[in-house]
Protein backbone atom coordinates (compact mmCIF):
# COMPACT_ATOMS: atom_id res chain seq x y z
CA UNK A 1 0.00 0.00 0.00
CA UNK A 2 1.03 3.60 0.07
CA UNK A 3 -0.01 5.66 2.69
CA UNK A 4 0.57 9.36 3.27
CA UNK A 5 1.49 10.22 6.87
CA UNK A 6 0.92 13.89 7.68
CA UNK A 7 2.93 14.78 10.76
CA UNK A 8 5.30 11.55 9.89
CA UNK A 9 8.34 13.22 11.83
CA UNK A 10 6.58 13.97 15.06
CA UNK A 11 6.60 11.87 18.57
CA UNK A 12 4.04 9.50 17.03
CA UNK A 13 4.32 10.08 13.79
CA UNK A 14 7.73 8.96 13.34
CA UNK A 15 6.79 5.60 14.81
CA UNK A 16 4.07 5.23 12.42
CA UNK A 17 6.37 5.54 9.40
CA UNK A 18 9.06 3.06 11.04
CA UNK A 19 6.21 0.51 11.67
CA UNK A 20 4.72 1.21 8.22
CA UNK A 21 7.83 0.58 6.25
CA UNK A 22 8.85 -2.51 8.58
CA UNK A 23 5.89 -4.14 7.21
CA UNK A 24 6.81 -3.56 3.50
CA UNK A 25 4.16 0.01 2.71
CA UNK A 26 5.12 2.42 0.92
CA UNK A 27 5.50 5.43 2.82
CA UNK A 28 5.25 9.10 2.36
CA UNK A 29 6.27 11.55 5.59
CA UNK A 30 3.91 14.96 5.03
CA UNK A 31 4.95 17.78 7.27
CA UNK A 32 6.64 21.36 6.94
CA UNK A 33 10.05 20.21 7.14
CA UNK A 34 9.68 17.05 5.04
CA UNK A 35 12.49 16.97 2.29
CA UNK A 36 10.39 15.24 -0.14
CA UNK A 37 6.55 16.04 0.98
CA UNK A 38 6.53 19.71 2.53
CA UNK A 39 3.13 20.63 3.51
CA UNK A 40 1.23 22.79 4.98
CA UNK A 41 -2.91 21.95 6.28
CA UNK A 42 -3.19 25.46 7.54
CA UNK A 43 -2.78 26.52 3.77
CA UNK A 44 -3.35 23.56 2.11
CA UNK A 45 0.42 23.89 0.39
CA UNK A 46 1.65 20.81 -1.11
CA UNK A 47 -0.97 18.89 0.42
CA UNK A 48 -2.82 17.40 -3.14
CA UNK A 49 0.80 16.54 -5.00
CA UNK A 50 1.59 14.80 -1.82
CA UNK A 51 -1.47 12.15 -1.80
CA UNK A 52 -1.96 11.95 -5.22
CA UNK A 53 -2.23 7.93 -5.82
CA UNK A 54 -2.09 7.21 -1.91
CA UNK A 55 -4.84 4.57 -0.83
CA UNK A 56 -4.83 5.74 3.04
CA UNK A 57 -3.83 9.09 4.49
CA UNK A 58 -2.67 8.65 8.51
CA UNK A 59 -3.17 12.66 10.02
CA UNK A 60 -0.93 12.78 12.77
CA UNK A 61 -0.62 15.90 12.56
CA UNK A 62 -0.64 18.30 16.21
CA UNK A 63 -0.59 21.67 16.89
CA UNK A 64 -0.79 23.01 21.06
CA UNK A 65 -1.66 26.38 20.94
CA UNK A 66 -5.03 27.46 20.72
CA UNK A 67 -5.19 29.34 17.55
CA UNK A 68 -2.93 27.12 15.31
CA UNK A 69 -4.82 24.13 16.87
CA UNK A 70 -7.94 25.52 15.45
CA UNK A 71 -5.87 26.23 11.61
CA UNK A 72 -4.18 23.14 11.99
CA UNK A 73 -6.23 19.96 13.77
CA UNK A 74 -9.65 21.60 12.23
CA UNK A 75 -9.59 23.56 9.16
CA UNK A 76 -6.67 21.40 8.43
CA UNK A 77 -8.81 18.74 8.68
CA UNK A 78 -11.33 20.15 6.57
CA UNK A 79 -9.12 21.07 3.76
CA UNK A 80 -6.66 17.71 3.61
CA UNK A 81 -10.27 15.57 3.79
CA UNK A 82 -11.60 17.40 0.49
CA UNK A 83 -8.40 16.85 -1.11
CA UNK A 84 -8.73 12.80 -0.13
CA UNK A 85 -12.00 12.91 -1.55
CA UNK A 86 -10.60 14.57 -4.75
CA UNK A 87 -7.86 12.18 -4.89
CA UNK A 88 -9.92 9.00 -4.52
CA UNK A 89 -7.89 8.05 -1.16
CA UNK A 90 -9.68 5.14 0.08
CA UNK A 91 -9.24 5.22 3.98
CA UNK A 92 -8.35 8.61 6.70
CA UNK A 93 -6.99 7.49 9.72
CA UNK A 94 -7.43 10.34 12.06
CA UNK A 95 -5.55 10.29 15.46
CA UNK A 96 -7.56 11.78 18.62
CA UNK A 97 -6.73 11.73 22.31
CA UNK A 98 -9.30 9.64 24.82
CA UNK A 99 -11.93 11.97 26.67
CA UNK A 100 -10.97 15.23 24.92
CA UNK A 101 -14.54 15.75 24.80
CA UNK A 102 -14.97 15.93 28.29
CA UNK A 103 -11.79 18.77 29.49
CA UNK A 104 -13.13 21.95 28.28
CA UNK A 105 -10.21 23.69 27.31
CA UNK A 106 -8.89 24.96 23.46
CA UNK A 107 -6.72 22.36 22.63
CA UNK A 108 -9.32 19.63 23.34
CA UNK A 109 -12.08 21.19 22.38
CA UNK A 110 -10.10 21.19 18.91
CA UNK A 111 -9.39 17.62 18.88
CA UNK A 112 -12.88 16.99 19.43
CA UNK A 113 -14.39 19.17 16.54
CA UNK A 114 -11.97 17.48 14.68
CA UNK A 115 -13.20 14.13 15.15
CA UNK A 116 -16.65 15.50 14.08
CA UNK A 117 -15.37 16.93 11.12
CA UNK A 118 -13.30 13.32 10.41
CA UNK A 119 -16.84 11.29 11.26
CA UNK A 120 -18.55 13.54 8.90
CA UNK A 121 -16.45 13.56 6.37
CA UNK A 122 -16.33 12.36 2.29
CA UNK A 123 -14.06 9.78 3.24
CA UNK A 124 -14.21 6.31 4.79
CA UNK A 125 -12.51 6.88 8.85
CA UNK A 126 -11.32 5.42 11.30
CA UNK A 127 -10.16 6.88 14.36
CA UNK A 128 -7.55 5.83 16.63
CA UNK A 129 -8.13 7.45 20.65
CA UNK A 130 -4.92 6.93 22.51
CA UNK A 131 -4.33 8.55 26.02
CA UNK A 132 -1.20 10.55 27.19
CA UNK A 133 2.01 9.11 25.90
CA UNK A 134 4.58 8.16 28.04
CA UNK A 135 6.88 10.74 26.31
CA UNK A 136 4.58 13.60 26.84
CA UNK A 137 4.75 13.18 30.61
CA UNK A 138 8.46 12.69 30.77
CA UNK A 139 8.98 15.64 28.92
CA UNK A 140 6.89 18.30 31.04
CA UNK A 141 8.56 16.99 34.14
CA UNK A 142 11.87 17.30 33.05
CA UNK A 143 10.69 20.67 31.56
CA UNK A 144 9.65 21.35 34.84
CA UNK A 145 12.36 20.05 36.84
CA UNK A 146 15.05 22.43 35.01
CA UNK A 147 13.47 25.25 38.09
CA UNK A 148 13.96 22.43 40.88
CA UNK A 149 10.20 22.10 40.97
CA UNK A 150 7.79 19.76 39.81
CA UNK A 151 4.06 21.46 39.55
CA UNK A 152 1.39 18.48 40.28
CA UNK A 153 -2.03 18.70 39.74
CA UNK A 154 -4.54 16.57 41.26
CA UNK A 155 -5.56 14.23 38.15
CA UNK A 156 -5.93 10.35 37.10
CA UNK A 157 -3.73 9.64 34.34
CA UNK A 158 -3.65 6.12 31.98
CA UNK A 159 0.17 6.72 29.76
CA UNK A 160 0.68 4.79 27.21
CA UNK A 161 4.13 4.54 24.54
CA UNK A 162 3.83 6.24 21.21
CA UNK A 163 5.19 3.18 19.84
CA UNK A 164 2.60 1.03 21.23
CA UNK A 165 -0.02 2.80 19.42
CA UNK A 166 1.67 3.57 16.51
CA UNK A 167 1.26 -0.17 16.21
CA UNK A 168 -1.88 0.19 16.50
CA UNK A 169 -2.50 2.76 13.91
CA UNK A 170 -0.54 0.66 11.50
CA UNK A 171 -2.74 -1.83 12.11
CA UNK A 172 -5.84 -0.45 11.28
CA UNK A 173 -4.20 1.69 8.27
CA UNK A 174 -3.34 -1.03 6.27
CA UNK A 175 -6.91 -3.02 7.23
CA UNK A 176 -8.98 -3.77 4.61
CA UNK A 177 -11.99 -1.91 5.91
CA UNK A 178 -12.50 1.01 8.26
CA UNK A 179 -12.94 0.51 12.00
CA UNK A 180 -14.91 3.96 13.79
CA UNK A 181 -13.33 4.83 17.11
CA UNK A 182 -10.89 2.60 18.65
CA UNK A 183 -9.62 3.46 21.84
CA UNK A 184 -5.73 2.99 23.10
CA UNK A 185 -4.18 3.03 26.47
CA UNK A 186 -1.55 2.01 28.92
CA UNK A 187 -1.58 -0.76 30.67
CA UNK A 188 -1.98 1.80 34.41
CA UNK A 189 -3.90 4.31 35.80
CA UNK A 190 -1.71 7.00 38.05
CA UNK A 191 -1.98 10.12 39.49
CA UNK A 192 -0.08 12.64 38.40
CA UNK A 193 2.11 12.39 41.84
CA UNK A 194 2.72 8.51 41.18
CA UNK A 195 3.67 9.48 37.88
CA UNK A 196 6.09 12.25 39.08
CA UNK A 197 7.38 10.18 41.83
CA UNK A 198 7.99 7.12 39.16
CA UNK A 199 9.92 9.69 37.02
CA UNK A 200 12.46 11.00 40.07
CA UNK A 201 13.29 7.18 40.98
CA UNK A 202 14.06 6.00 37.50
CA UNK A 203 16.05 9.27 36.23
CA UNK A 204 17.39 10.06 39.74
CA UNK A 205 16.32 14.20 39.11
CA UNK A 206 15.69 15.74 42.30
CA UNK A 207 12.61 18.76 42.52
CA UNK A 208 10.32 19.54 44.93
CA UNK A 209 6.84 18.01 43.99
CA UNK A 210 4.22 21.47 44.29
CA UNK A 211 0.27 20.35 44.46
CA UNK A 212 -1.22 22.97 41.79
CA UNK A 213 -5.05 22.88 42.20
CA UNK A 214 -7.31 22.92 39.22
CA UNK A 215 -10.46 24.96 39.75
CA UNK A 216 -13.65 24.16 37.43
CA UNK A 217 -14.99 22.20 35.31
CA UNK A 218 -11.33 21.02 34.25
CA UNK A 219 -10.39 19.94 37.31
CA UNK A 220 -12.97 18.06 37.85
CA UNK A 221 -12.53 16.33 34.73
CA UNK A 222 -9.09 15.38 35.29
CA UNK A 223 -9.67 14.04 39.09
CA UNK A 224 -12.25 11.96 37.74
CA UNK A 225 -10.36 10.12 35.10
CA UNK A 226 -11.51 11.45 31.96
CA UNK A 227 -8.22 11.17 30.19
CA UNK A 228 -8.38 7.66 30.80
CA UNK A 229 -10.48 4.50 28.87
CA UNK A 230 -11.95 1.70 31.26
CA UNK A 231 -13.12 0.56 28.49
CA UNK A 232 -9.92 0.57 25.98
CA UNK A 233 -10.03 -1.44 22.73
CA UNK A 234 -6.68 -2.12 22.72
CA UNK A 235 -3.83 -2.23 26.39
CA UNK A 236 -0.37 -1.16 26.03
CA UNK A 237 1.80 -3.61 27.98
CA UNK A 238 4.51 -0.91 29.19
CA UNK A 239 4.12 0.98 32.01
CA UNK A 240 5.69 4.21 32.44
CA UNK A 241 8.58 2.77 34.83
CA UNK A 242 9.93 0.50 32.10
CA UNK A 243 9.57 3.13 29.96
CA UNK A 244 11.78 5.22 31.46
CA UNK A 245 14.39 2.50 32.15
CA UNK A 246 14.36 1.22 28.87
CA UNK A 247 14.66 5.03 27.54
CA UNK A 248 16.96 6.02 29.98
CA UNK A 249 20.09 3.44 28.38
CA UNK A 250 19.48 5.49 24.90
CA UNK A 251 21.07 8.81 25.78
CA UNK A 252 19.57 10.35 22.48
CA UNK A 253 16.27 9.78 23.59
CA UNK A 254 16.70 10.41 27.70
CA UNK A 255 13.62 13.10 28.40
Amino acid sequence: MRIAIVGGAGTLGSHITAELSERGHEVRVLSRRSPQFPVDLSSGQGLAAAIESCDAVVDASNAAAPRRATQVLVDGSRRLLALERDSGVRHHVGISIVGCERVPVGYYRAKAAQEQIVSGGPVPWSLVRATQFHELIAMMLAAAAKWRVLPIPAARLQTVAAAEVARVVADVAEGESVRGRIQVAGPQVMTAAELARTWQSVTGRRALPVPVPVPGAVGRALRAGALTAADADVLGTQPFADWLAANAARPSQTA
